[in-house]
């Protein structure tokens, strides 16, 4: 007796976006990202398409991590003390598919990098790297203001990814990018109503649909990651179902997320019942980044080489198998 599948179809499709631009595009990068267009959800290739698989951009700072555990620390040695020198170990060695700098240090209650000396950083980061670009803000909006014109312009024609641009402080944002030809990142603290509106919003200061992309709040395994979850699968299901004010790609921070958790922290000495912690912090990450691959998640924000190629192998099978 033979058994009919039985296959969902969807009316709506994600917006394709493109981070980077080549020499053809009038910049500098080695190549260009798409992210989006899937017509289905994630890894279900027998329901709809996924033109573009997910991609790792790995996380580089500002600033030397001294707080970070030795383990993290190991696969990037020295490198940790120049971003530039970070970056490129990121792209030669562990073949991230982009670079995102974080501006760390230049929170005023961190280090107050000076917007001077942020840009010496950003440029050296872009000569070393020809991976396309995302810069992720200090997360302080008044200092965020004085530093994203000035990201803007020394990334302009690169088709950069900058963010976040949050309900209360969206317009400087959103100005830079239109003037810069860059791309944006909508943050919303998990909750569907304000990641809507602020899309309109964004909508309406007419920022391109295919330069959009949201970053709903994450959390690690263990600390909030379900709610999380539940918010992006509702977004990618609304997106799927004709609402164009949702279809944009999804970004996911995992990096910071997971490693400031005991779980993935915690010496070997401290908590000896839960496992190696050199292996258990790689885990952690992966695990974490795996399961938000299953919400739908288009980019990836990575720290641990290791926990990049497990998360990458697990993409790579499930394009080919699902």
């Amino acid at each position: 007796m033979s058994v009919t599948k039985l296959l969902e179809k969807w009316s709506g499709q994600v917006t394709e976006i493109t981070i980077g631009a080549t020499s053809a595009d009038g910049g500098t990068r080695s190549k260009a990202i798409k992210l989006g267009g899937e017509t289905t959800m994630p890894f279900m290739l027998q329901e709809g398409a996924m033109p573009n698989k997910p991609v790792i951009a790995m996380e580089v700072l500002d600033t030397e991590p001294t707080w970070w555990p030795d383990t993290l620390k190991e696969p990037f040695s020295d490198a940790l003390k120049d971003p530039a020198a970070w970056a490129k170990k990121c792209q030669d060695e562990y073949k991230a598919d982009l670079i995102c700098l974080k501006l760390w240090g230049a929170h005023p209650e961190n280090k107050n990098i000076s917007v001077d000396d942020t840009i010496k950083t950003i440029k050296a980061v872009k000569e070393a790297v020809g991976l396309p670009i995302m810069i992720w803000g200090s997360g302080n909006s008044e200092k965020d203001n004085q530093l994203f014109p000035a990201c803007s312009q020394a990334l302009a024609g690169e088709k950069a990814l900058l963010g976040t641009a949050i309900q209360d402080n969206y317009k400087t944002l959103a100005a830079t990018c239109l003037a810069d030809g860059h791309n944006i990142i909508a943050e919303s603290p998990l909750d569907i109503n304000i990641c809507k509106q602020l899309n309109i919003l964004l909508s309406d200061m007419d920022m391109p649909p295919d330069r959009i992309t949201i970053f709903p709040s994450t959390g690690a395994i263990g600390y909030g990651f379900e709610y999380a979850y539940s918010i992006m699968e509702r977004t990618r299901l609304a997106a799927l179902g004709g609402d164009k004010t949702m279809a944009y790609p999804m970004v996911a921070v995992i990096s910071s997320e997971v490693w400031k958790t005991k779980e993935a922290k915690a010496s070997t000495e401290e908590m000896p019942h839960w496992g190696p912690q050199k292996e258990r912090g790689i885990a952690w990450e992966a695990a974490t980044a795996v399961s938000f691959l299953l919400t739908g998640a288009n980019l990836l924000i990575m720290y641990h080489p290791k926990s990049v190629a497990l998360t990458r192998k697990y993409i790579d099978q499930l394009m080919k198998t699902s």
